[in-house]
């Protein structure tokens, strides 16, 4: 098989891959309207790395005003759209965060914001004249206000799991959800840097778990869930951990490549992933806390 133009790969009889070296646009089109359950996307950040061409921040903007609209028109009624995004660097070296530009992009469509979440990790370029970047921001929209939201599904163990009412008609009684937490809107999760499992050739790459919270989250069993910008496919390998379609396109065949084998190692039992319930490393605990 060759892994770059063939799109379509059956793993089972309950769900599909469907992975194109492709312009997103063009990939976008051939998509019927409402079918998406979820999006989930990182697009480039316009500070020109190796696998985009850098623009004026106005070109940027309407580069992303076509995809987002494209995307909405295939996004099911009550599906959800989370767009991941962190800083471009403008003249004279200012941060303009990209949540802020875009934002207005997304409610010209009509979305609802659901949640502005902060991805916070410990990793990256130490900088020399502001302080270092450690966090990005995922905006969760939906359509309407009827959307699939398992906050069962995703659940973290509660910080004070014994803790009981102290006063009242429930005096005694366990207080906290017997499955634990909702996990909030601040989510600390490793990004893939070079120790990391899943490390790949992407400069890039989306942690899995991170997207698996929002899979598990936002869809059921069953639903399709697509990425725009799929890079080396981590967007489909959370979906399908979890038995939902996946989907996606991307314009560097070589990443397309290493989706369709990250895909087939997942397939055979081979391919390493960072467990969503593994504690964060902790140099002070024996074996780092994990």
């Amino acid at each position: 098989m060759n892994k770059s133009t063939s799109t379509l790969f059956k793993l089972d009889a309950d769900y599909t891959v469907d992975m194109s070296v492709m312009d997103n646009l063009v990939y976008l089109n051939k998509i019927p309207d409402g079918s998406i359950h979820l999006i989930v996307t990182s697009p480039p950040y316009n500070i020109g790395k190796k696998y985009e061409k850098k623009a004026s921040l106005e070109n940027y903007i309407a580069d992303q005003a076509a995809i987002i609209k494209e995307c909405v028109r295939v996004l099911h009624p009550n599906g959800s759209l989370c767009w991941q995004v962190g800083n471009h660097i403008g003249p004279d070296k200012e941060v303009i965060p990209l949540d802020a530009v875009l934002y207005p992009l997304f409610k010209d469509n009509n979305l609802i914001m659901r949640n502005r979440i902060i991805w916070h990790f410990e990793h990256g370029l130490h900088c020399k004249y502001r302080f270092s970047g450690r966090y990005e921001t995922i905006m969760w929209f939906t359509k309407s206000p009827d959307y699939t939201f398992n906050l069962d599904a995703v659940r973290v163990p509660s910080k004070y799991p014994g803790k009981k009412y102290f006063k009242g008609p429930r005096k005694g009684q366990i207080s906290c959800n017997p499955l634990g937490k909702n996990p909030g809107d601040v989510w600390v999760i490793p990004n893939v840097k070079a120790n990391h499992c899943e490390k790949t050739i992407h400069p890039c790459q989306f942690p899995v778990e991170l997207v698996e919270r929002l899979v598990l989250a936002l869809t059921n069993e069953g639903d399709t869930v697509l990425d725009p910008y799929l890079g080396v496919g981590s967007t489909v390998i959370a979906a399908i951990k979890n038995n939902r379609n996946g989907c996606g396109c991307d314009t560097v065949s070589e990443y397309i490549d290493l989706a369709w084998d990250r895909v087939s190692q997942y397939w055979e039992g081979t391919l390493k992933t960072r467990p969503m319930d593994r504690p964060i490393y902790d140099p002070t605990l024996p074996g780092g806390g994990q």
